[in-house]
């Protein structure tokens, strides 16, 4: 057996075993050890994830006929199921890029709302996973791995693949790398690289000049804006603490309340503002729950007395 036929039986194994009811936290910890073994496991295990939900989209597309049938826990070996569902699900799949198809069949568009958070399987083996309010568009046609970042942030886990550079363009620049985890932030002109393993290169759209390019390697970031270029040696637990996102936490490092409030304001609807510059210039540090504005604020109040006014579109922050 092939070690990527392998790992998909792995992770068809943990799909059946994850919906029975005897489901624990335990396993649960150990599931995600696993995932985070390698992409390759990731990718498998949310490419199934897909096809389980493809098939519920497929029946919503056929109208009034029959829905794809809840899971049913028998007494057939657990290994049986899953090798089961690892053919349904690879069925699903193909048939679901069959009938939403476009004009460019090879493009994957992914989107999320505010507060939502995706974790897609790419088709070369890399992983992503997708920030609030962002957009993306990916490309493996030709033999080419290229993703445009349109909004928002995105973190990559790259498989390697020293023949074929993974590149993602992102407000007139372009990040290159063969195999690495690292995540691309765009706000309006200004790009954000921070890399969490491995290197890439940062460098114009046009490549045309090269003079404005940079390699950056683990727990550095490039931060981007117009023809000028900062880089920053962050060190790998900041950069770490700066993608606590992909967990739904914000993790702040003495940072201005200016600069929480617009962090917060990404995740929800319900936007936090500040009354007067001394409650803009206050320092905190901490992890918060990125979607929980009331959570936040009430700490705030405990902790420095600030008062906060709570309406129907937000919060007002004032000392």
């Amino acid at each position: 057996m092939s070690a990527a036929r392998d790992i998909e039986q792995q992770a068809a194994h943990w799909l059946v075993v994850r919906e029975q009811p005897g489901w624990s936290a335990d396993r649960e910890v150990v599931l995600r050890a696993w995932l985070n073994e390698s992409v390759a496991h990731k990718a498998a295990f949310w490419r199934l994830e897909a096809g389980w939900t493809a098939a519920d989209r497929l029946a919503a597309m056929r109208g009034s006929e029959q829905r794809p049938a809840p899971l049913q826990w028998v007494s057939a070996p657990v290994w049986a199921i899953a090798a089961s569902i690892l053919l349904v699900c690879m069925a699903v799949l193909s048939l679901w890029h069959l009938r939403s198809g476009s004009a460019d069949s090879s493009m994957i568009r992914v989107a999320t709302g505010i507060g939502g958070r995706r974790q897609v399987a790419l088709t070369d083996g890399s992983a992503v996973t997708i920030n609030t309010a962002s957009a993306l568009r990916a490309s493996f046609a030709n033999g080419r791995r290229r993703v445009w970042l349109d909004r928002g942030e995105a973190f990559f886990e790259v498989a390697h693949d020293k023949r074929h550079p993974f590149v993602v363009f992102a407000g007139g620049r372009q990040v290159t790398v063969l195999g690495t985890k690292f995540s691309v932030r765009r706000d309006g002109d200004t790009v954000t690289v921070a890399v969490v393993e491995g290197r890439v290169r940062v460098e114009d759209s046009d490549t045309a000049m090269p003079e404005r390019a940079a390699i950056i390697t683990a727990g550095d970031v490039a931060i981007v804006r117009g023809r000028s270029m900062l880089l920053a040696d962050r060190s790998e637990q900041r950069v770490q603490d700066a993608l606590t996102w992909r967990r739904g936490v914000l993790t702040f490092d003495q940072v201005t309340l200016e600069q929480a409030a617009h962090e917060f304001n990404r995740y929800n609807s319900r936007q936090i503002r500040l009354g007067n510059a001394q409650a803009a210039r206050l320092r905190i540090g901490g992890s918060f729950e990125a979607t929980n504005v009331d959570a936040f604020t009430r700490l705030l109040h405990d902790a420095f007395g600030l008062t906060v006014i709570t309406d129907h579109d937000g919060v007002t922050i004032k000392s």
